[in-house]
């Protein structure tokens, strides 16, 4: 049996896995992990307005570019494989056989940790609706009686990533991962999102602001490890330990 450590990221839409946990996958890819992407979306209704504003523009035109973003940016992270379940956006609803679809991702994955939003954003309801759904196909996906016969799931946990405005969504860090080693590599996949180009920058002050915070919790002026960059999580699970 492979002892291969695996993680899986649900994302909404395109772009989602970029912004928020790029520097992640990029440093646990360093790592020896095989990380999968799920991307629920395109965004291709509701977070592709530049392309929405070019004459001609049709939906499928729009889903092939946030494609060719998508996989340019898994590339510069050195995403294992990308998959795209072409689900729709605004609003984004997956009926049963989807939510099996995904299950046997998540079973095929065998993830060590998962990642997807928020539990709540009242501006973007595919947002903590995509954390509804991988905290029932993780249930599913350890269920014994679902497909018996195939290895279920273990109890990974699963790290929600920073929503887009904090502080009104409830979400609350408690871990920190410094990304100074692989900021580059998530720099350079930001820059593969064209059609968000608006949220470089923002993205960027918010890995340099989690750095602060990595920093204050590591130890301070007592001795702090140096973080320039950082991403924050919530872990919705208990950690199970022998010592702390």
């Amino acid at each position: 049996m492979s002892d291969k450590k695996t993680a899986l990221i649900i994302s909404a839409h395109a772009a989602d896995f970029v912004w928020r946990c790029g520097g992640a996958i990029a440093l646990h890819q360093k790592l020896g992990y095989d990380v999968t992407v799920a991307c629920l979306s395109f965004g291709e209704r509701g977070e592709s307005a530049k392309l929405w504003k070019q004459e001609g523009m049709t939906l499928e035109k729009v889903k092939t570019e946030r494609r060719r973003e998508a996989e340019n940016a898994a590339k510069a992270l050195d995403v294992h494989d990308i998959q795209f379940l072409d689900l729709g956006d605004y609003p984004l609803n997956l009926d049963t056989d989807a939510k099996f679809k995904l299950v046997d991702i998540v079973r095929a994955v065998q993830p060590n940790f998962m990642m997807s939003h928020s539990k709540y954003d009242q501006y973007n309801t595919d947002h903590m609706y995509t954390t509804e759904i991988a905290m029932e196909v993780r249930m599913i996906a350890q269920a014994w009686g679902h497909n018996p016969g195939e290895k279920v799931l273990g109890a990974p946990q699963l790290y929600l990533f920073e929503p887009h405005q904090t502080e009104q969504m409830g979400w609350v860090p408690n871990v920190f991962l410094d990304i100074t080693d692989v900021w580059d590599k998530k720099r350079a996949a930001i820059e593969c999102m064209e059609g968000q180009h608006h949220l470089w920058k923002y993205y960027t002050n918010v890995a340099e602001n989690r750095a602060n915070h990595f920093r204050r919790n590591s130890g301070g002026q007592a001795g702090g490890r140096a973080a320039e960059y950082a991403e924050g999580f919530q872990a919705v699970y208990p950690t199970c330990v022998d010592e702390l």
